[in-house]
């Protein structure tokens, strides 16, 4: 699977992730609002999404996400490394101003389009406590497993849970076409 492609949407682009967006990103990402609620609530700090920015380069799979009628960079999301027959979606964060207005569920629908036609499963890692990130995972169709992680973040340890959309239910769900 082409971990980076383009995909188009009625409002959005999402297109393989430059590091010459660093400065639009960047002026994106430090709004510590976007970051209030997340385990990473740190990520608003230049030197911290700088490492963020880095480690989303180097996966491979980071994708910028554009507003399709201004051309404003609005955020990002990435896929993960393919594991068996399931991919990872996650890592993502837009401008508050298009919160609320179904440009993350348009931008999940793209992905999850993508992803499911060569995996059985995509699943979204959640911090356990990010009531908008669960909010969010239902309203896309996200279905809460039984499997829980911990991640180290902002120097505490984060228990996350994880959600998952498979093919059959993409295709049943709130996002299919």
């Amino acid at each position: 699977m082409d971990r980076q492609p383009v995909l188009e949407g009625d409002r959005l682009v999402l297109r393989p992730l430059p590091a010459d967006d660093w400065d639009a990103l960047l002026a994106v990402a430090s709004d510590r609002e976007i970051w209030a609620g997340h385990p990473a609530h740190d990520r608003w700090q230049e030197p911290v999404f700088r490492r963020f920015l880095a480690e989303a380069m180097a996966s491979g799979g980071a994708l910028a996400v554009v507003d399709r009628q201004s051309g404003a960079l609005i955020g990002s999301s990435r896929y993960g490394q393919p594991d068996g027959d399931e991919i990872e979606i996650g890592w993502t964060f837009l401008a508050r101003a298009y919160w609320g207005r179904g440009c993350n569920a348009e931008m999940k629908r793209l992905m999850l389009a993508h992803a499911l036609v060569h995996f059985a499963r995509v699943t979204f890692m959640v911090g356990a406590n990010n009531e908008i990130s669960r909010k969010a995972m239902g309203h896309i169709g996200g279905v809460l497993t039984d499997r829980a992680f911990e991640r180290e973040l902002c120097g505490v340890i984060v228990p996350h849970v994880l959600f998952e959309i498979t093919r059959e239910s993409f295709a049943n769900g709130p996002l299919a076409d």
